[in-house]
């Protein structure tokens, strides 16, 4: 038992000292400091693993050869280099090898010709690499002469100029007059060209509708990023399991290469189902069913419907393609919602049906074009009513960040506006309409600044007796004033019922500082609220702190906010989903 201990401690005492001297180490000393090339003579000459002191002296020929390589590679051809191994300062550490270097003047750029010839020249896109670094006069560096021939490699595959190739590419140096000569001149040959665009595999949908899915004619100058886009759009279309897209060079036939395009269809049927939970409505439970195609044109149906104590909906939808399909659509549309608002006194049982049309315009715009029919069941305090509107509207929205769930910088601006008018199956005069601009931006990685502001209005001659509570403006909540409960910031009756305004205002200022990838910690200021008159409002202010953690599906955020009008309050807020 005895000598089974001492051989334990005695192969631990061996593990940790072989630990310590694992590594032997690499210093190197560059006169006058220059810390490019010091960092390119570490990477020539990489690691030098486990070497003693005998095993670094044979290496240290092979290391002065690779210092002198990165030194020319930034132009130092009269460098001079010494090398020297230190014995271990001590028993447990590793020895060393010293590189001394001196770099003397470097090489300088004399003469330099980059040009492009062919067709390509004539291409606005095609770009001639013009770095300030490969200019007469700058210092030669290897690196740089390489990056500009694959740039007009990486081009000329890119735009379709499959038969190019250079008919110069010299760099030469005369060390002893500190020059160099640089030479490229590449021809790029006819630009190769798309042609008919096939597809296979087992897909229910007609060759009309697939076609009218591809971006681009048969004829179009090639540019790789039209196939990656083709690609991008099939799988995003909803259609479709898995997409391949192959357009190869070597299937050209003449200068016009075939697509080749492989569906696999994904299940005709999708169930989703999802609870979540918020202050504003309290646990809620959403699902959806959707059929996503129903014939060979594409069309599609579904349903969907969220479940809260206060709010209760179900919507119907049928989706029919236009052209172009991925981006525009006929949808007709119904739904159904309860809600019923606790501490306001409000319920609501609303009818919706009618045609929208979506489309995604040139600019990047979204635009919802439609013709809804609601017919709404109400109560506000102590009055009732029954509202019929028949509301041509149009919605504009636009969307720029630069991540999906968790975004860093972008903006979100939104624009929608309905009107009626009285005796066309509507009961009043009435034009409504919202704004929405959000925005955030990210500064030196840690620091988020979140804004927020939101504009409505109604414009009608029967207010107090037609406009139906969906179509009234009410402030607080999460999304509004925080520190204020859900929708209770609005004008009362004379009973002291909230019945909702004609006009609404807020706007918010967020401060969120990133502690880790996951987790934030903000500090905010919200102002708002609903009235009846364009008078200066008194606008309702809250002010808080609170928690980010960045989940899979989106940042959830845990608010404590004050609110400092109306003798005050605390409440806790709690949201997910993404910022913009």
């Amino acid at each position: 038992m005895t000598y089974s201990g001492r051989f334990t401690w005695g192969l631990v005492f061996w593990a940790a000292s072989f630990a310590a001297c694992g590594q032997s180490e690499l210093l190197v000393k560059v006169k006058p400091a220059n810390k490019a090339l010091k960092a390119n003579v570490e990477g020539y000459i990489g690691t030098l693993g486990d070497r003693d002191e005998e095993a670094l002296l044979r290496f240290s020929r092979g290391a002065q050869e690779q210092a002198r390589k990165a030194a020319q590679a930034l132009g130092y051809y009269q460098a001079q280099i010494d090398t020297e191994v230190n014995p271990p300062a001590q028993a447990d550490q590793p020895p060393q090898l010293v590189v001394k270097i001196e770099p003397g003047e470097p090489v300088r750029l004399r003469n330099v010709t980059v040009r492009i010839e062919g067709p390509a020249s004539e291409l606005k896109a095609f770009r001639v690499p013009d770095s300030k670094a490969l200019r007469p006069g700058e210092q030669l560096n290897h690196g740089l002469y390489e990056d500009a021939k694959r740039l007009i490699q990486n081009q000329a595959s890119r735009y379709g100029f499959f038969a190019g190739h250079f008919t110069q590419q010299r760099l030469a140096v005369d060390p002893q007059a500190g020059v160099a000569d640089i030479e490229l001149v590449y021809q790029s040959g006819p630009r190769y060209r798309l042609g008919t665009v096939t597809f296979s595999g087992d897909t229910p949908l007609d060759q009309d509708l697939l076609q009218r899915m591809v971006s681009f004619k048969p004829g179009t100058p090639y540019d790789s990023e039209l196939i990656a886009g083709l690609n991008n759009d099939l799988q995003s279309s909803g259609y479709f399991e898995g997409v391949r897209v192959d357009a190869a060079p070597t299937a050209a036939v003449g200068e016009d290469i075939p697509v080749d395009v492989h569906l696999e269809t994904r299940k005709p049927r999708t169930l989703g189902l999802g609870l979540g939970f918020s202050t504003d409505v309290g646990p809620r439970g959403k699902a959806n069913w959707t059929r996503h195609w129903v014939n060979p044109q594409g069309h599609s149906y579904g349903w969907e419907t969220e479940l809260s104590a206060p709010r209760q909906n179900v919507g119907l939808w049928y989706d029919v393609p236009l052209d172009p399909p991925l981006t525009d659509k006929l949808r007709f549309a119904g739904g159904y919602q309860n809600e019923e608002i606790a501490g306001t006194d409000t319920l609501s049982k609303l009818l919706t049906v009618g045609p929208e049309w979506h489309s995604k315009l040139p600019s990047g715009w979204q635009r919802v074009i439609s013709l809804k029919y609601q017919r709404e069941e109400y109560r506000l305090g102590d009055d009732s009513g029954l509202s019929n509107l028949l509301m041509p509207g149009v919605s504009f929205s636009y969307l720029r960040s630069d991540n999906r769930i968790d975004p860093h910088n972008g903006y979100r601006l939104q624009f929608d506006t309905q009107v009626a008018k009285e005796g066309l199956v509507s009961d009043t005069n009435l034009l409504h309409a919202n704004v929405l601009l959000k925005g955030l931006t990210t500064l030196g990685h840690n620091h988020r600044l979140l804004g927020r502001v939101q504009f409505g209005g109604s414009a009608t001659n029967g207010y107090k007796n037609n406009i139906p509570p969906s179509l009234r403006f009410f402030a607080g909540g999460d999304q509004s004033v925080r520190g204020y409960d859900y929708q209770t910031l609005s004008p009362k009756n004379s009973d002291g019922d909230r019945i909702g305004g004609r006009y609404l205002v807020a706007g918010s200022v967020e401060y969120q500082y990133s502690l880790t990838e996951k987790w934030r910690v903000a500090t905010f200021i919200d102002q708002g609220n609903a009235f009846n008159t364009l008078e200066l409002p008194s606008l309702k202010t809250g002010v808080g702190f609170g928690v980010r953690w960045v989940s899979p599906v989106g940042p959830l955020r845990l608010d404590l906010a004050k609110a400092l009008d109306d003798d005050g309050g605390i409440r806790l807020h709690f949201s997910m989903g993404p910022e913009l």
